[in-house]
């Protein structure tokens, strides 16, 4: 179900400095299965999808890029109208990513790279034995979080599921899931990408799997506020943090308005006040060469905020 021109959440792309290290953390940690294997990038999925994660080898960690999936070729060309008229940078005319059909990247506001495509390819690759059912949604920091939020609902057709506080943090959503994206007001870096496991107990068996290589988890199993999904949370190699969740609130009244929090309400932890110190402080940032423009031999580009 999808009632705006995004249908549904695409992929993160992330750039890595040990590639064998971030493909041991989403196969054997969380279960991801890889689906394709390039040169210089791996392709991962939980759902019967070509990818929902990439991983590029580079000589710096950071953000390449996020995928997101149009409703249809309609939706598409109305996306690009509106990139066009509001002045943001196209890098890319076709899919940047493998698996899809067809598609255009654009530079976003804070340097962040989106890649907005239809008609992505079906797995193949056979099942693990765990792992989530499917990507669900990333959460980063920009500075200017009140103009994401902006970007996101104008030109994206994101709506707003919460809002918290005074210009610090947005829950915003494309379909039924309380959100796809979420937005906390920060240093301009992606914090973290999000997977929907089937129940808690999926969550307690990737604690047991990080203690068995002698890693642990951040923060969790917790029940948040906004949104209401159960979380447990892990660094991986490239130094983004992985959610695994159930559970997470649906919404199925298209113009049901956002809630409300104050900025001092417990929005994060609905099981106590609890909040790890320096769990924000983890993150990587939006990169200037990514690497999957090099993958099509394109030069590589200077990124411009708006």
């Amino acid at each position: 179900m999808s009632w705006g021109l995004i249908s549904q959440m695409g992929h993160v792309a992330i750039q890595t400095t040990d590639l064998s290290g971030s493909i041991f953390d989403a196969t054997q940690l969380l279960g991801l299965r890889v689906t394709e294997q390039t040169d210089n990038a791996v392709y991962l999925s939980a759902a019967a999808v070509h990818h929902e994660l990439v991983y590029l080898e580079s000589d710096i960690n950071g953000v390449d890029s996020f995928g997101l999936v149009a409703r249809d070729g309609d939706a598409l060309r109305e996306i690009r109208r509106r990139v066009d008229a509001e002045g943001f940078r196209i890098v890319a005319e076709r899919p940047t990513s493998e698996g899809v059909q067809d598609g255009f990247s654009f530079v976003g506001p804070e340097g962040f790279i989106f890649e907005i495509y239809i008609g992505m390819q079906t797995a193949t690759a056979p099942l693990h034995g765990f792992g989530p059912d499917r990507y669900g949604h990333f959460n980063f920091h920009p500075q200017d979080v009140t103009g994401m939020m902006t970007f996101l609902h104008r030109v994206l057709d994101f709506r707003l599921s919460d809002i918290i506080g005074d210009d610090f943090a947005y829950f915003m959503r494309c379909n039924p899931d309380h959100h796809g994206i979420a937005l906390i007001k920060g240093r301009g870096t992606l914090h973290h990408h999000a997977w929907q496991a089937q129940s808690i107990a999926d969550l307690g068996k990737l604690g047991d799997r990080l203690n068995k290589v002698g890693r642990e988890l951040i923060w969790g199993p917790v029940r948040h506020g906004a949104g209401n999904n159960i979380a447990a949370y892990f660094v991986e190699t490239s130094g983004a943090v992985v959610e695994l969740y159930t559970d997470l609130e649906q919404i199925y009244d298209d113009e049901r308005g956002p809630v409300i929090w104050g900025a001092d309400e417990n929005w994060f932890n609905k099981w106590s006040s609890f909040r790890p110190a320096g769990f924000r402080d983890h993150g990587i940032l939006p990169l200037p060469d990514p690497g999957s423009f090099r993958r099509l031999g394109l030069e590589p580009i200077t990124r411009h905020a708006r």
